[in-house]
């Protein structure tokens, strides 16, 4: 086993030091290729899947990409497998705006603190248990599980997911369905707990805005500034306030919350606001969303230049595709230039079948009258690249969360951070979970 995964001391259970042996492990992904690497993160992984009596593969298409899978014998290996995945890759953190180093995995006031710790080595760490439970009880899982890290993930997968499922799609053979990250987690509605469980995700538009001007001295009268250009569509892309538009997940979604929450179903951004810190993340799960995250422009303080950009982070509801780009055409004007950067498709799955009700239940077992409510996801998966081999995939990374945590805001947030019994509780829903389904 490796240097990391050697480290840690038995006064924690063992899913925490996983996680934070994984946290550890500097996996940052900047995006555009840019990245770190996961190698040594893959390397840890493969090695503990070794200690289980399993023999994983690894996949690295591109140097220090690296992906790995094994697959779990199942008792009844005539039922479709189930693919079991996480990401490995974490976004940047400036260690400067953190209470903590972000990569040095501290644990403190009954949680591990670090970058992925909610996104998403908290998971990683609870699927390797979770079959590591199974297996040293001399038992195994219900059905095959094809047990799966991919690299790249935070980039959308363009070095990751989707080379795999090119070029290995051998891994998946059997496999229907899949879970993964940002469901079966726990929100305050009012003073009851409930679970939102991930049936779909939205659409991803990464798009580059461009525009172009004529370059010159800084102290001269020019109207054909690229930088007053960008500024001006970047802003008015920021300030549009989209409006709800349902689909069959949310209002669904919006029905059982109302329910339990006890309001009235007349208005949605409401419903979602009963959810408490999660309210933002929920109601941006109702519509589009567009959001400036990058902009470059210029090389000197008295040079005009004559290119600026932006990037716009796009998030829309499946099938919606076109008409947002269309939307964003019509707000930036003629003048700007846009570049589809990473696009790809929205999911969106029925709150029903076999392993939902599987899912549910063994939430059911661990929290008992706890409702779980279907949630549409406002960000996106691995289980985009799966579906493309005909899997259909969930969230599933189930967390009891303690009252007022802004858990969703720690998403690519400063300061992430997860309670250890919530990882704990975790571990003990997802062994059921692929125990018994």
């Amino acid at each position: 086993m490796t240097e990391h995964a050697a480290s840690g001391n038995s006064e924690f259970p063992e899913v925490v030091r996983l996680a934070r042996d994984l946290i550890r492990i500097d996996t940052t992904n900047h995006g555009g290729g840019r990245a770190v690497g996961e190698r040594e993160a893959a390397e840890y992984v493969g090695a503990y899947l070794e200690t289980l009596g399993l023999t994983p593969e690894y996949y690295e298409p591109i140097p220090r990409r690296t992906n790995v899978s094994v697959r779990v014998p199942g008792r009844d290996r005539s039922l479709p497998a189930l693919v079991v995945h996480g990401h490995l890759d974490v976004v940047p953190a400036v260690a400067e705006d953190w209470s903590v180093d972000p990569f040095a995995g501290e644990i403190r006031d009954g949680m591990l603190w670090g970058r992925g710790a909610v996104d998403m080595k908290n998971m990683d760490a609870m699927i390797l248990t979770s079959v590591a439970d199974i297996l040293r009880s001399g038992d195994a899982p219900a059905r095959d599980l094809v047990v799966t890290f991919f690299a790249d993930e935070e980039n959308g997968g363009v070095e990751g997911s989707t080379l795999v499922v090119r070029d290995r799609p051998e891994w998946f053979a059997g496999a229907t369905e899949a879970i993964s990250e940002v469901g079966g987690f726990s929100v305050d509605v009012g003073d009851r707990r409930a679970y939102l469980l991930q049936v779909g995700e939205k659409a991803l538009l990464w798009l580059r805005l461009v525009a172009r001007g004529a370059a010159g001295h800084g102290s001269r009268v020019h109207p054909e500034n690229a930088v007053t250009r960008l500024a001006e569509a970047v802003a008015a892309i920021g300030q549009t306030k989209w409006p709800v538009r349902l689909t069959p997940t949310t209002t669904q979604f919006l029905a059982a919350l109302a329910e339990t929450a006890g309001l009235p179903l007349d208005d949605p951004d409401a419903i979602a606001g009963s959810a408490g810190p999660a309210a933002a993340f929920l109601q941006a799960t109702l519509r589009t969303t567009a959001n400036p995250t990058a902009l470059t422009a210029g090389y000197k303080h008295n040079v005009i230049p004559d290119r600026a950009e932006a990037l716009i982070d796009v998030r829309v509801l499946p099938g919606t595709e076109d008409a947002a780009l269309a939307d964003i055409r019509r707000i930036v004007g003629d003048d700007i230039e846009i570049e589809t950067v990473v696009g790809d498709i929205g999911l969106e799955t029925p709150f029903s079948g076999d392993l939902v009700d599987a899912m549910v239940a063994a939430l059911g077992r661990h929290d008992p009258d706890a409702p779980v409510i279907p949630y549409l996801m406002g960000a996106g998966t691995d289980n985009k690249a799966l579906s493309r081999l005909g899997i259909t995939g969930y969230g599933f990374a189930p967390l009891r969360l303690p009252r007022g945590l802004d858990f969703t805001g720690m998403f690519h947030g400063v300061d992430e951070r997860v309670p250890l019994d919530a990882l704990v509780f975790g571990q003990r829903v997802l062994t059921d979970l692929l125990r018994t389904y």
